[in-house]
């Protein structure tokens, strides 16, 4: 598949896919657990506004469905698949998400094209705050790495981001003071765990070299 063919896929797919641009936080106010699923109650303001029931929505970085909703409060169901390969299992009341609605056709892309769907979770190794910049440093598998390029994109937490340094098991990123304040990347400290999406453009290269690979 060339370059112009993978784009055409991607474009096919806009309507289900997301930017990376969290529009706001929300806070956890309800967690109901039913055997290895949950519902999670989230307090919003902004995506309330005009969202329906069956409306995909990222919380941070996971796609999820709303099954519920008020006037300021939206409701998603996560199964055990979700709760044990995100941070999403580790939630409890008064937990700050990040939330971005789904990208819909003719939208301006700010970011860059986010699935929504988690390749893994990585874990705070160091945090260096300069002035009001900060640069974070997380551990991932090498797994995750191998489908990473410095300066190419990855999505934290939901958080579109541009790659700094890419090592074997560790990536680093450097924050502005507008991410630091408007997303929950301002919080992290080291040890605290992330959802990791790596860019799709790097999927599908990385599948296509594999299948070129004598055999």
């Amino acid at each position: 598949m060339d370059w112009e063919s993978i784009v055409s896929v991607l474009m096919l797919r806009v309507s289900l896919l997301f930017t990376g641009l969290v529009e706001e936080t929300a806070i956890v106010s309800q967690i109901e657990r039913s055997g290895e699923s949950c519902d999670i109650t989230l307090s919003a303001e902004r995506v309330v506004d005009g969202a329906k029931l069956g409306d995909s929505v990222s919380v941070n970085g996971c796609c999820l469905t709303i099954v519920g909703m008020s006037e300021n409060q939206l409701t998603f169901q996560a199964g055990t698949e979700t709760l044990s390969k995100t941070n999403l299992g580790g939630f409890e009341i008064g937990s700050v998400v990040n939330l971005e609605r789904a990208l819909r056709a003719g939208d301006r892309l700010g970011g860059h094209y986010v699935s929504g769907h988690i390749d893994g979770i990585g874990r705070v190794a160091a945090r260096n705050d300069e002035g009001e910049w900060a640069e974070f440093r997380f551990a991932v598998s090498r797994e995750l790495t191998s489908q990473m390029a410095s300066k190419g994109s990855i999505a934290v937490d939901g958080v579109s981001l541009t790659l700094v340094d890419v090592m074997d098991e560790e990536f680093s990123v450097a924050l502005i003071p507008h991410t630091l304040q408007v997303t929950t990347l301002g919080r992290l400290q080291v040890g605290d765990t992330v959802n990791i999406e790596t860019d799709i453009l790097a999927k599908y290269v990385q599948q296509q070299l594999e299948r070129a690979q004598p055999k």
